[in-house]
């Protein structure tokens, strides 16, 4: 199926089991989502449970937020995360702090599902990775859905934890037909092991997992080593123990995010595998982002502006050769 039907799968399916989960956002009932996400809920739930709502982002957490404390679990749909900057005063302030300041007698099981990145000429003010903000809010989980798997098991468990969860999507997945691999014990808090590999420990998540894994087999070759390539299903909580693990088998490291390498989460990724395991590593860590620049209209600085399959090939094999692989 779409990745965006895995979603929609995962919804239609904790509503019919759960009355008390209810969508809402702009134009996600009649209209079906802009991404067609939630196509064919408001005819099956009604009015009621899919909720149209104003161009106000704010005004949507803020809602959601008394509907969890009224004892609804309520699916917030940003319609991307850049709008949700809109809505920090209600995400940082109160969706992530309630919980704690309420000594646990309030819960807050909220999702607000938002997808990100770089799609096709949308501009600077379209175009933003913002996991860095919600990953170094206490009180939020941040999960990420790279695949159809991640998006089905991963938005189900979103839906049923009693704690707020920022759920990131990708905007050019939507359309992208994967299968969804059956999960017995799927749990967001481990990070899935896409790859195995002996030289290379290769982290990332959402879009740039899928741009990583088409160039593995040239950087491969290139190298004479086999890489291991991690997905990240949740980046807070972070699953530093199957990185640290593989890092230690394999001795070096790269990190790979969408976000503008200043301040992006791969610094934190890195951090926090140099605490744990810094005398295993045999190289510097590798970090490939996005340059520090608002991401550009023309298609051609687009590009050059972001991590793209040949220039995170041809980034590996020379940070490889530099250090002796």
């Amino acid at each position: 199926m779409l990745y965006r039907e895995a979603l929609n799968k995962a919804m239609d399916e904790m509503m019919e089991k759960d009355p008390s989960v209810v969508i809402l956002g702009e134009d996600v009932g009649f209209y079906g989502g802009n991404y067609k996400v939630t196509e064919g809920l408001y005819a099956k739930y009604g009015r009621k449970r899919v909720i149209d709502t104003p161009i106000a982002e704010n005004s949507i957490v803020g809602t959601a937020i008394g509907m969890a404390i009224g004892g609804l679990r309520p699916i917030a749909e940003i319609m991307t995360v850049n709008f949700s900057l809109l809505a920090m005063d209600q995400i940082v302030n109160q969706l992530a702090k309630i919980r704690y300041m309420s000594g646990g007698k309030i819960v807050l099981p909220v999702v607000i599902r938002m997808p990100q990145g770089v799609a096709k000429q949308l501009a600077a003010q379209h175009s933003q990775s913002l996991e860095r903000f919600f990953a170094s809010v206490p009180g939020l989980r941040v999960f990420v859905a790279s695949d159809a798997t991640t998006a089905y098991y991963g938005l189900k468990y979103a839906i049923t934890t009693d704690d707020p969860v920022i759920f990131l999507e990708h905007t050019l997945l939507y359309p992208e037909k994967m299968e969804i691999e059956e999960e017995k014990n799927f749990s967001p808090y481990r990070a899935r092991i896409k790859k195995e590999g002996e030289g290379i420990t290769i982290v990332s998540y959402l879009k740039m997992l899928h741009d990583t894994l088409k160039v593995v087999p040239i950087i491969e070759k290139e190298l004479n080593t086999t890489c291991e390539v991690i997905d990240l299903c949740s980046i807070n909580p972070l699953d530093i123990s199957t990185i640290a693990n593989s890092v230690k088998k394999t001795k070096r490291l790269v990190v790979i995010t969408e976000e503008p390498k200043t301040g992006s989460y791969a610094n934190e990724i890195i951090n926090k595998v140099l605490e744990e395991v810094f005398y295993e590593l045999d190289a510097p860590p590798l970090k490939i982002g996005s340059e520090d620049v608002p991401t550009p209209y023309n298609r051609t600085l687009e590009l050059a502006s972001i991590p793209t399959p040949e220039k995170i090939a041809s980034l590996i094999i020379k940070w490889g050769r530099k250090h002796g692989i």
